[in-house]
């Protein structure tokens, strides 16, 4: 990584991130905290060497046309520390985009506390993470570019705030820094742990990206995150085809496809304004799970879908995958977005592991939080849906199926198993188990089936399309749908189920 990138100015990522010219500053002559002869001197040198007036710039610009409010760490003034001036221009400029209903990008440098201040400054960090925490209670987007370096009491405060977090490449982003760690420790900090890069590998941030390429992203995220829910149009209900009325097994052989078009086909295919996130938040990390921003037809939701692909005999999903939805469950939530599901699994993990990191207990919060969860909500059946893995993320206010899609609670094999100790009577229990897409329909479990071409693997972006098209329509007619009576529509019809 270069020095420039490494060292980047607050001005200077700030002039390279938003729209020419459009820059607009909001901060105020920096607090009094009464400093002492040295600590005067400091701020002085700091302020020539920085060429600003403190630690953090504030203010509004535009991104690709879009008023944001913006929050930068200068670490040439003693490194990017917050001490009381700073903290209280933070907490102003997010009070201020707050108000003005804002979305709010942050980018912090910082070493962390100021330690010339004390307990004071260190204390500051509850009113700085609590104004972003009533910004996001507003429904606004806060969105993090964590830099080099990124350490101590501002990346556990308003560093690890944000809906979405981006990490610059080789950054330096850890709790306690390395040189303080050698000085209470006595020896080094192990190598490669505090880097963008790993922390990505563990699910802590959603991207490792350049500074030239944070406006891009931030400018998908926020086309999904502020997209107007009120002004998507209502769409006309697409032609969903005729499903082919075939036994339940061939639709099971066919959900089974290493070809068959999965999550990530449906969202290259059929969506737009695509932004992938990345794991738990909190140092978990499933490829079982896709978890992403995106739109169909216009309207804007929360994915969480199963990735086939990802999904294998050695690696099946896990607790975490599950754990990562309710990240997306509570994104949905904070930024009042629809939420939608995408089944395709052949189970979850069966495993010591599995066990002892509680799967049972994270299906069923999964289950409780997506049935109650206050948004929109779509489930897509996409292939196979075995067992609990699959029933996580079925609760939905619309359920659609694609016509090869299935729903069981163990894959035929193992209720043959069950049932007749052999795997031979798989075909026939699919049959009286009533798995298929179509008799979901029947039974009020799907509300419609999407027909697939003759051949999904070898016409995927038809197959997505179609997908896409029923999609799109449900999002648009749940936006449609006044908030009270959608929540009582999904509650009688799980609690109606299974009643003639």
């Amino acid at each position: 990584m270069s020095e420039r990138t490494r060292r980047l100015g607050a001005r200077e990522l700030l002039d390279l991130v938003l729209d020419d010219d459009s820059y607009v500053s909001w901060d105020e002559p920096p607090l009094d905290v009464a400093p002492g002869p040295a600590y005067a001197a400091e701020l002085a040198a700091a302020a020539e060497r920085a060429g600003t007036d403190e630690a953090v710039l504030t203010g509004e610009g535009l991104l690709r046309g879009r008023r944001v409010a913006v929050l930068a760490c200068e670490f040439r003034f003693l490194a990017g520390s917050i001490g009381v001036a700073a903290a209280e221009r933070l907490v102003a400029a997010v009070e201020r985009a707050t108000r003005e209903g804002l979305p709010l990008l942050a980018a912090p440098a910082s070493g962390g506390t100021r330690m010339q201040e004390g307990t004071v400054a260190f204390l500051t960090m509850v009113k700085i993470s609590a104004a972003i925490a009533t910004h996001k209670a507003a429904g606004l987007p806060y969105l993090v570019y964590l830099r080099h370096p990124t350490t101590g009491g501002v990346l556990a405060s308003w560093g690890s705030l944000g809906h979405v977090t981006v990490a610059e490449p080789g950054a330096l982003i850890g709790f306690l820094g390395p040189r303080v760690y050698q000085a209470l420790y006595d020896k080094p900090f192990p190598e490669g742990v505090q880097t963008a890069e790993n922390l990505f590998r563990h699910g802590l941030v959603d991207a490792v990206l350049p500074p030239e390429e944070i406006p891009a992203i931030a400018e998908r995220a926020l086309n999904v995150l502020l997209a107007p829910r009120e002004q998507v149009p209502e769409p006309a209900k697409p032609d969903d085809g005729t499903p082919a009325d075939r036994p339940a097994w061939e639709s099971i052989t066919a959900s089974r496809s290493p070809d068959r078009p999965g999550v990530r086909a449906l969202l290259r295919f059929a969506a737009e304004d695509v932004v992938p996130l990345n794991g738990t938040g909190e140092g978990e990390s499933d490829p079982g799970l896709l978890l992403a921003l995106a739109r169909f037809a216009g309207a804007p939701c929360v994915v969480l879908g199963q990735d086939r692909r990802a999904q294998t005999a050695e690696h099946p999903m896990g607790p975490a995958a599950l754990r990562e939805a309710r990240r997306g469950m509570r994104l949905a939530a904070e930024l009042r977005l629809p939420l939608v599901t995408v089944i395709d699994t052949p189970g979850a993990a069966l495993s010591v592991d599995a066990e002892e990191q509680g799967m049972a207990g994270q299906i069923a919060r999964c289950l409780a939080e997506l049935v109650t969860l206050d948004a929109p909500t779509v489930s897509v059946l996409l292939g196979q849906g075995s067992g609990g893995g699959a029933l996580a993320l079925v609760p939905a206010d619309r359920v659609i199926a694609a016509e090869n899609a299935w729903l069981s609670p163990l894959p035929p094999e193992g209720a043959s198993a069950i049932v007749h100790r052999d795997v031979a009577h798989a075909p026939q229990m699919a049959d009286e188990q009533g798995v298929r897409a179509l008799d979901l329909l029947r039974d009020g479990i799907v509300d419609r089936v999407v027909a697939e071409p003759p051949d999904p693997t070898a016409d995927p972006v038809d197959f997505c399309l179609r997908m896409g098209r029923a999609l799109g329509h449900e999002l648009g007619t749940l936006l449609h749908t006044a908030p009270a009576e959608r929540a009582a529509l999904r509650q009688n019809r799980y609690r109606r189920l299974g009643h003639p």
